[in-house]
C-alpha cells in the first residue's frame, strides 16, 4: 500500500510536467507568417523585400516570414479576403488593389491630387489622423492595419508622347481602378491585368502604357524596355499602401514581436523613401531609354480642377469619406499656403 501510494503521488508530480512538455515546443519553434505583396519580384526586391530581410535576421529564431510576390498565391484583387480567412497572414498593398472591402477603398494607391510628395504620406497619417481612421475601419473587418508609407509618383510612361490634356483620349493604360475612373473623364481606357503581364500588353498592342508609378518603377521593372516616353506630370505625388495583418495572428503574436515587425516595417519605409526619392532624379536626369514630355501647367491645372470635382463626388459617398477628403483640403491649404519645396511651384 505505501508502495503504491508512492507510486500514485509520483505521478501526480510528473502529469502537470508532462503536460506542458508541447508547450514548451511550441515555445521553441519559429512563429512562420506567409506574407504577399502587391509588387513583383523586381520591384519587390526593394518595396518590401528589406522589410521581411530585418524581421527575419532580427528575429533570433523566433520569427520567419516567407515572402511571395504580386498574384503568386492569389490575384492582388483577392489579397484582402486571403488575409481575412488566414490563407495569407500578412500583406503589402494599398487599398485600391487588393480591393478592400471598407469607405478606405478608393484612398489607397493614388487618390488623385491627394499628395505631392512621399513624404506627405506618412504625416498625412500620422499628423493630419488618417492612421486612427485606418486602424479603426480594418479593425471592424477582422484586419490589423500596422502602417502606411508613400512610394512613388504616379506618372504616365507610354508608347506614344503625351503633348496634351487632349493626347490622353483614347490611350489604354494599366493602372489603378481608382485612378483609372479618375483619368477616364479625359478619354483613357483603364485595363486591369496582372501586373506581370503587362510589359507583355504593351508589346502585342493591348496597352498604350501605364498610369501606375515614377520612372524609378519603370527603370527596375522594365516597363522602360517596351515604353518610349516618360510624362513628368504627374496625377498623385504618392503612392499611399500599408502593412496588413490577419487580426487573430496580430493579437496572438508576443508583445516584444509585435515591436520587431513594426521595427522591420519603419527600416522598410526608410529604405524605400531614399530609394524612390533619389531614383526619380537620376533616371529623370541621366536615365537613356525614357524621353521626357511634359503637358504646360496652364493646361495641366484643368486636370488638377477635375481631381477637386471628382473629390466632391467622392465625399458625398459616405461619412468616413467626407472625413478623409476634408483632411486632405485641409493639408493642401497648408502646404499651398508654405509654398516650396512643399508645393511644386
Amino acid at each position: 500500500m505505501t508502495t503504491r501510494r508512492k507510486f500514485l503521488q509520483g505521478a501526480a508530480v510528473a502529469a502537470p510536467a508532462a503536460l506542458a512538455a508541447p508547450s514548451i515546443v511550441h515555445a521553441q519553434s519559429a512563429i512562420k507568417w506567409r506574407m504577399q505583396t502587391y509588387a513583383g519580384a523586381a520591384l519587390g526586391e526593394h518595396v518590401t523585400k528589406p522589410c521581411v530581410d530585418y524581421i527575419n535576421a532580427a528575429g533570433n529564431g523566433e520569427m520567419e516570414i516567407e515572402l511571395f510576390y504580386a498574384d503568386q498565391i492569389v490575384p492582388t484583387g483577392e489579397l484582402f479576403q486571403a488575409m481575412q480567412r488566414g490563407t495569407i497572414d500578412m500583406v503589402h498593398s494599398d487599398d485600391d488593389s487588393m480591393a478592400s472591402p471598407t469607405p478606405l477603398q478608393q484612398f489607397g494607391g493614388y487618390f488623385p491630387f491627394a499628395t505631392k510628395h512621399i513624404l506627405d504620406v506618412p504625416v498625412l497619417f500620422n499628423q493630419y489622423g488618417l492612421a486612427d481612421i485606418w486602424r479603426s475601419e480594418y479593425e471592424k473587418v477582422g484586419v490589423a492595419w500596422l502602417s502606411a508609407a508613400g512610394q512613388d509618383p504616379c506618372n504616365f510612361n507610354t508608347t506614344k508622347e503625351i503633348k496634351s490634356v487632349a493626347d490622353l483620349d483614347g490611350m489604354k493604360l494599366y493602372t489603378f481602378p481608382t485612378a483609372g475612373r479618375f483619368l477616364s473623364r479625359f478619354g483613357v481606357v483603364p485595363v486591369n491585368i496582372p501586373y506581370e503581364d503587362a510589359e507583355v500588353a504593351v508589346q502585342t498592342g493591348e496597352l498604350d502604357g501605364m498610369a501606375w508609378s515614377g520612372i524609378t518603377e519603370d527603370y527596375t521593372v522594365g516597363w522602360a524596355d517596351v515604353t518610349d516616353y516618360f510624362l513628368t506630370n504627374n496625377i498623385s505625388g504618392a503612392w499611399i499602401g500599408s502593412f496588413f495583418v490577419n487580426q487573430q495572428q496580430w493579437m496572438d503574436l508576443p508583445d516584444h514581436l509585435k515591436q520587431l515587425v513594426m521595427a522591420g516595417i519603419e527600416a522598410g519605409h526608410t529604405y524605400r523613401n531614399q530609394w524612390y526619392w533619389g531614383g526619380e532624379a537620376r533616371l529623370r536626369a541621366q536615365g537613356d531609354k525614357l524621353k521626357l514630355s511634359t503637358v504646360p501647367a496652364g493646361e495641366w491645372a484643368e486636370v488638377e480642377t477635375a481631381a477637386k470635382e471628382f473629390w466632391s463626388e467622392i465625399a458625398e459617398e459616405g461619412e468616413i469619406h467626407s472625413k478623409i477628403v476634408q483632411i486632405f483640403r485641409d493639408y493642401n491649404e497648408v502646404i499651398n499656403k508654405a509654398g516650396p519645396p512643399y508645393t511644386n511651384g
